[in-house]
């Protein structure tokens, strides 16, 4: 890793390029069996279908080459996106997984295990404690779980199926109880929701009424019959599940991460700004709201809402290596323009293969250092103060709100010299 900016101030350096990392979102790592299951482009884009494939023609794409082709050793011709899938491919796994993790300095990771295709592919959680220094933790993703649970339910009264009064009360009845569960279980540290991809940010504080509640329940199990899976996307009670889990999480103090801004195009553009969050983030003062993903690109109406509610707090990750290298300076300078220092946190949103865990933290590192380099060259920080900022968000904070009591392991990587 190496910086671009002179001059050189090392305690910085150190910092930036050898703290310890709290990752605070990500997905597990496929397994060795299904390396090679999900198109590799993934690893640079959110676009899906025939859009991912111009996805090697962006910025992003050439300098995932440039840095995965020096930690392959591959040089001249080879050092294409081609050539790195082919070399990626050549090592085990393991030995592919140990090259890409030991130069992180990712000492613990948050892991949400409710994306599509995990519990077929991936490894399971804790089997990653071996890259990392402690132990992994769960993130409990609500809408998936809500899915699992009413899909259980249809399943077991299919012979004699519920009515629907009887199927909204059983669902609700436990689903609050999984969730109650999950607030008094060590392993979990906090929640998700993807209600950004589904039915948008807006969430209504206001109760919904047993009719909406009855409908959009009608209209999974017909979904279900139909199609034999179910995806919540209905309002009322997409709304109403995410209201039951603020209220738990207030009480159990466990924070609830919400995707903002930066995903495929599943999401609707204009409901993935966090500003639409402002009612129910008012409604919920004693909850802890995570906006993931540097909200991107409305990473500044993310910095505002951290700067005026005492429980939010802003992500920024995933944008590495997902934008541009200027790019990724901009969003963590407008990060800093508002958002309190002790309200940031650091993900790598990494998901699949260990290539971008290392791409996230190789690049999130280096912008760190340079963007606070700046500050600190024209003296609008002082180097002990921005040596503060790299601590606080990317260990200190994340382990301060999700109650981990982690030790931060400062030998974890070698000091700069």
């Amino acid at each position: 890793m190496s910086s671009t900016i002179g001059p050189m101030y090392r305690e910085l350096a150190k910092a930036a390029f050898g703290y310890p990392i709290i990752d605070n979102h990500a997905h597990p790592f496929l397994k060795s069996t299904h390396r090679d299951a999900i198109q590799y482009e993934v690893l640079i884009s959110e676009a899906h279908g025939d859009a991912l494939n111009d996805a090697v023609h962006t910025l992003p794409c050439l300098r995932a080459v440039a840095q995965l082709s020096k930690l392959f050793g591959l040089t001249g011709n080879d050092a294409t996106w081609e050539g790195v899938k082919k070399k990626r491919l050549e090592f085990d796994y393991a030995e592919l997984c140990k090259l890409c993790m030991e130069p992180t300095g990712i000492q613990c990771i948050l892991f949400d295990d409710g994306l599509g295709g995990i519990a077929e592919m991936a490894e399971d959680l804790n089997w990653h404690d071996q890259y990392t220094g402690s132990p992994s933790k769960r993130i409990v993703r609500l809408e998936v779980e809500g899915q699992n649970i009413l899909q259980d339910i249809l399943v077991a009264n299919d012979n004699s199926p519920l009515s629907i009064g009887i199927l909204c009360d059983t669902f609700l009845k436990e689903f609050t109880t999984y969730m109650n569960n999950t607030a008094t279980d060590d392993h979990v540290v906090g929640y998700k929701s993807v209600a950004c991809y589904r039915t948008g940010l807006d969430v209504d504080p206001a109760p919904c009424s047993a009719d909406e509640l009855y409908q959009c329940l009608a209209a999974a199990s017909q979904q279900f019959k139909e199609k034999g899976s179910i995806r919540f996307e209905h309002k009322a009670l997409n709304d109403h599940l995410v209201k039951i889990v603020l209220d738990i999480a207030g009480k159990c103090k466990k924070p609830i991460q919400f995707h903002t801004g930066l995903g495929d195009n599943d999401i609707t553009l204009t409901k993935s700004s966090p500003a639409h969050m402002q009612p129910i983030i008012k409604a919920f003062p004693e909850t802890i709201f995570v906006l993931l993903h540097s909200s991107y690109p409305y990473t500044r109406d993310a910095g505002y809402l951290t700067s005026v509610y005492k429980n939010v707090y802003l992500d920024f990750g995933e944008i590495f290596p997902f934008i541009s290298t200027d790019g990724q300076r901009t969003v963590i300078r407008q990060v800093l323009e508002l958002a309190p220092t002790n309200k940031i946190l650091w993900s790598t949103d990494a998901t699949w293969w260990p290539e971008r865990f290392y791409l996230a933290t190789a690049q999130a590192r280096e912008a760190m250092y340079e963007v606070l380099a700046g500050y600190v060259g024209r003296q609008d920080l002082t180097e002990d103060q921005a040596v503060s900022i790299v601590k606080m968000a990317f260990f200190e904070n994340a382990n301060r709100i999700y109650m981990l009591e982690l030790q931060p392991n400062i030998n974890i990587l070698s000091p700069r010299s």
